[in-house]
């Protein structure tokens, strides 16, 4: 039998059928993150189509911090290199990144359609599907169950009530002899993982999304200044100094060590707080993270991962299989269930066995489907330095560099700079 050209053979069923000795295996490239159970699970998932395919998989690490991935993603994309075929990429990169990318709309057979629409509306520019969804996220609030009912103390609706019940049980703890004790923890460092926590600061206060949809800057508000004051108020009191140089893993070993009252970070969380090693496994409750008033909103930021093959790839059929393979139904329920990783087909949040593991799917379904996004679509090419100007304000703010109101008017005076003659009214 003579040996098929790589280009001819697309389908995952052709490449069961035939042995590696028939056709010569291949070895495809992806970057997966590391944060919590990501790399194992990608792990797992690119050699059980491995096995299938008869191709390897070679995992690429890359930097944790999205503001630094980004970075090395561009510049390897616009050096035209084939190292990586396969990238994991942040739901506002699509615009940044979309000259780079394969167009997976051939590779699909429809089941795009299984996906939130508006993630696929999301990854599709000018017409052109250029990643494919494979977990969602928003922000949510970790709460210890038993620390609320030790202290007969509600859950907190508001950001003041947060900050209360904070105070009360953290000096309570302390006086116990738990001294390492905080009352909450989250993402302060300057990256991107900031944007998302302010942005839900500001949206919970009626503040707005830095820009709107129609391209209308509206950081610098009386909402927006208050927001940003009472979270600078958290450091050094209820948030330890070193939360302005905390991501994602480092509040979560704080809160998972046992040693804080509240959390904000993503579902990933949940599963490593429930493991069996875990200190607070039982102990823990999610919810929707507070409002900003009574008359405020419940905001958690969009989030969430789409996988993308380069264009550049020397094997792009095999990359966009892989990809169809990493983002089904089948492959989405295994990571909701193991690794708590948020689908992003509608079908899966009424599976008993996902919800049985992961019970807040269901009951902050609404938060999942509707977070609130950052204004990447708005700006495309723009967004990286609209985003870094807002996280380097805000950690300006919450490290007392700057008043929130010096530095808001800054910010909106930088992003009419950026945005003159692009998106802005």
């Amino acid at each position: 039998m003579k040996l098929k050209a790589l280009s001819q053979v697309a389908s995952l069923a052709v490449f069961s059928s035939l042995s590696i000795s028939q056709v010569q295996a291949a070895t495809i490239t992806i970057s997966c993150g590391a944060v919590g159970a990501e790399f194992e699970l990608c792990q797992e998932g690119t050699k059980a189509w491995s096995k299938k395919s008869g191709h390897e998989v070679q995992l690429v690490s890359t930097p944790n911090s999205s503001t630094e991935r980004l970075s090395l993603y561009q510049q390897i994309l616009s050096a035209g290199a084939k190292d990586i075929d396969v990238f994991q990429i942040d739901v506002v990169w699509p615009g940044m990144l979309q000259n780079h990318l394969l167009d997976l709309k051939p590779y699909t057979n429809g089941n795009e359609e299984q996906h939130f629409p508006s993630l696929i509306k999301n990854n599709t520019v000018e017409g052109r599907l250029v990643a494919m969804p494979w977990f969602t996220d928003a922000g949510v609030l970790y709460y210890r169950k038993d620390l609320l009912e030790k202290y007969n103390q509600e859950i907190p609706i508001t950001w003041s009530q947060l900050t209360e019940v904070a105070t009360r049980i953290q000096a309570s703890e302390r006086a116990a002899g738990q001294e390492k004790m905080w009352g909450f923890v989250w993402q302060g460092r300057a990256y991107e993982g900031l944007t998302c926590d302010a942005l839900e600061w500001i949206y919970s206060h009626n503040g707005g999304t830095i820009i709107s949809a129609t391209g209308k800057i509206d950081i610098y508000n009386e909402q927006s200044v208050q927001a940003l004051n009472t979270a600078r108020d958290w450091v050094g009191s209820i948030s330890p100094k070193g939360v302005l140089n905390y991501a994602e893993e480092e509040a979560r070993g704080v809160f998972q060590g046992g040693n804080a009252v509240f959390m904000r970070n993503w579902p990933y969380a949940w599963s490593l707080a429930q493991a069996d090693n875990s200190l607070i496994k039982d102990k823990v409750g999610v919810t929707a993270l507070p409002k900003g008033s009574s008359d405020g909103n419940h905001a958690g930021t969009l989030g969430g991962w789409q996988l993308a093959v380069s264009k550049y790839s020397a094997h792009a059929d095999l990359a966009a299989d892989l990809v169809m393979y990493l983002t089904s139904y089948t492959e989405q329920k295994r990571r909701a269930i193991k690794g708590s990783y948020n689908p992003t087909i509608d079908a899966l949040y009424k599976d008993e066995e996902v919800l049985a593991k992961a019970p807040f799917f269901g009951d902050l379904y609404s938060s999942f489907v509707n977070g609130v996004p950052r204004p990447s679509t708005v700006t495309g090419k723009h967004y990286s330095r609209v985003s870094s100007a807002f996280f380097n304000a805000t950690h300006n703010v919450l490290s007392g560099k700057a008043s929130a109101k010096k530095a808001l008017k800054k910010l909106e005076k930088k992003l009419k700079r950026i945005g003159k003659g692009a998106w802005t009214l």
